[in-house]
């Protein structure tokens, strides 16, 4: 990426000689588009996806304009494996829906083409424009709620108007499979060599429009070790009531790409320093503001890294386990008011599973392919404290045992009770069967040395008949 500052520069076009411009976009500053030639950086279509490949080629033969966006041509920018591949094009959805028989159309806040290859899916979306400001004419104008969320933006324009309407600067840079060259309106790639977030435009104006942006600004700050542009993140800290207005169903895919993204420890940090996990997860926010002894914050703390090392070794890791973590101590101050209340063991965590439960899906959605596996972990650490008798060999069968078993190792990190019986479990573990069957034997009770009294023989009724009668 070193030698891009020598290449094409290209003056847009002064605001008054373009055809078909609104007030609205009167206010878009201008910037010179920077056009980096193949030799001058290092993407090459061999890094690129086939199918992505497939996708772009096509498109171009049909006669539409095609690129490669986004994190796919920041990632490759940086040497990086990007985790997918998204194209735009001025070909419309249903245009593209044509071209490709494996594609469905979805979304309507944004309509989108998925072209599906398998288990790999390559979005297509259509050049757009800024609310009323098409350039043909004949899109839809963009529908906004009363606090200026953008509920429906399908307003199609030029491929400039598409990158002014981005987010993230980083983010808004294109790839042309035409001349394999890379397209810089808006100065994505000075912002990408500095290590800088900045949103494109008025941030205050953008977060309202879309708050999702709020925690996709922490994300690939803490995903690409970058810092915030000091006016990209000064509205951090006092926006987070936004997300109130998100759909929970939305903020819980937002979830996963914060956390299950590799860098789970780091988005935590950033995420409470700019005063936004509250407003995902207010019960644990409220735990970690009244600990004890740093107790909730290192279990979290270990869930997190133990799940950045996972997926580090390309390890498989389940959302429930993760959930499990985060609403352990929401979960145990439920259980300790319910205890007060006179509730027996089994009733206490399960009532405190549901408040929790409850409470929780208010905010963030949590669907029940995840939501069960994550009581069934609670329901075992209650399980996992008897340790004698047949119940802990019948337990090494239960479905849920290895996660709830890990649950109990992380937390033994901090709790020294649960690590007394994190170190009998995995001594027992370490047995053979018929080990593990003496070592669950309850001990046997102690001999006071005294003999044993006879139990006397009951009398029978033909003996007592035989017995002489009372004297008068």
């Amino acid at each position: 990426m070193a030698s891009w500052k020598e290449s094409s520069i290209i003056p847009t076009l002064p605001l008054h000689t373009r055809v078909g411009e609104r007030a609205l976009e009167s206010t878009r500053p201008t910037s010179p588009l920077i056009i980096i030639p193949r030799p001058e950086h290092n993407i090459s279509r061999a890094n690129i996806s086939p199918n992505a490949v497939k996708v772009l080629y096509r498109l171009r033969e049909a006669g539409h304009r095609a690129c490669l966006v986004g994190g796919g041509v920041r990632d490759l920018l940086r040497g990086r494996e990007p985790k997918d591949f998204d194209v735009a094009t001025d070909a419309r959805p249903e245009q593209v829906y044509k071209l490709f028989r494996n594609c469905r159309l979805i979304g309507r806040r944004f309509r989108l083409a998925h072209v599906q290859f398998g288990s790999e899916i390559i979005e297509v979306a259509t050049f757009r424009a800024h609310g009323g400001d098409s350039e043909d004419g004949d899109g839809p104008s963009v529908e906004r709620a009363a606090d200026g969320r953008i509920l429906s933006d399908n307003v199609y324009g030029s491929i400039e108007d598409d990158a002014w309407r981005r987010d993230f600067t980083i983010n808004a840079l294109y790839y042309d499979i035409a001349t394999f060259a890379v397209l810089d309106y808006v100065g994505g790639m000075a912002d990408l060599e500095a290590g800088l977030i900045r949103l494109i435009g008025d941030p205050a104006q953008h977060y309202h429009e879309d708050p999702v942006r709020l925690l996709r600004a922490v994300r690939f700050a803490a995903k690409l070790g970058f810092r915030l542009d000091p006016a990209t993140e000064a509205p951090l800290h006092r926006l987070g009531h936004l997300l109130e207005k998100i759909p929970p169903a939305r903020l819980f895919d937002e979830i996963l790409k914060l956390f299950l993204g590799g860098c789970a420890i780091q988005t935590f940090e950033l995420l409470r320093h700019y005063r936004l996990f509250g407003w995902l997860f207010p019960a644990t926010e409220h735990c970690l503001n009244h600990q004890q002894r740093h107790y909730p914050k290192t279990l979290l703390a270990r869930a997190l890294a133990s799940t950045d090392s996972r997926l580090a070794e390309n390890k498989s890791v389940n959302p429930a386990f993760l959930f499990a973590a985060l609403l352990w101590e929401p979960l145990r101050e439920q259980m300790r008011h319910l205890e007060a209340e006179g509730l027996d063991e089994h009733e206490v965590l399960q009532e405190a599973a549901e408040r929790v439960v409850q409470a929780q899906i208010r905010h963030t959605a949590l669907p029940r392919r995840y939501s069960l596996p994550m009581r069934e972990i609670w329901e075992l650490q209650q399980r996992l404290t008897v340790v004698t008798g047949k119940r802990p060999l019948r337990l090494l069968d239960h479905p849920r045992f290895r996660a709830g078993y890990d649950f109990l190792l992380l937390r033994a990190e901090a709790d020294e009770q649960a690590a007394e019986l994190a170190d009998w479990w995995t001594r027992l573990l370490a047995l053979d069967a018929a080990g593990r069957a003496q070592a669950t034997q309850p001990a046997a009770t102690a001999k006071t040395g005294k003999p044993r009294r006879r139990r006397k023989s009951r009398s029978r009724k033909g003996d007592q008949a035989a017995q002489p009668a009372p004297e008068a």
